[in-house]
């Protein structure tokens, strides 16, 4: 009963949680992969049965079927590098999470039906979804960048004079040919 305390302690809990949580990610994306396999298979074995079947055609509502298959195959491998990088970090990784966001909505975009044109809230809507997504993105993209510039070289001026090739070809520049002193 001694031991029994010490398994209800926040650092026990902890642990206990981040491990079942790690489980859990690893076992969500062996799913998802194979479930992508097997539909990125399924997709090849339709298109190219269609491909040999004579008259068929590929403009239209069929193109826009192959797309809307294509990105959705593509959305499932951009959640499946989520996973990934969950567990290689041990953080959601938000840029990829809005960049599948992106995605998904350029999707649903790309496979409106004919006659969408005629729901003008539901344009409006998934422009606004674009446009905010977009705008997360650059927010949350833009503070990384910055702190990127920072660690790299100190800025210069640009009035700065930076040294020119050696003129005659030797390889030495005039301050290593003729050193002060």
């Amino acid at each position: 009963m001694g031991s029994l305390p010490r398994w209800f302690t926040d650092a026990a809990y902890l642990r206990l949680a981040d491990r079942a949580e790690q489980q859990l990610a690893k076992l969500l994306g062996l799913l998802l992969l194979v479930v992508t396999v097997v539909a990125s298979l399924q997709l090849v074995v339709l298109v190219t049965r269609e491909m040999v079947t004579p008259g068929i055609t590929w403009y239209g509502e069929r193109l826009v079927r192959l797309l809307g298959d294509l990105l959705t195959l593509l959305i499932a491998i951009e959640v499946l590098q989520n996973i990934n990088s969950y567990l290689r970090h041990h953080s959601v990784q938000i840029e990829l999470v809005l960049l599948t966001a992106i995605t998904a909505v350029a999707r649903k975009v790309i496979v409106l039906p004919a006659g969408a044109e005629n729901k003008p809230l539901l344009l409006a809507g998934l422009g606004v979804a674009v446009l905010f997504l977009a705008l997360a993105f650059v927010l949350v993209r833009t503070p990384a960048r910055l702190r990127n510039a920072d660690e790299r070289e100190p800025a210069r001026s640009s009035r700065e004079v930076r040294p020119s090739p050696p003129a005659d070809g030797d390889g030495l520049t005039e301050s290593r040919a003729h050193p002060p002193g």
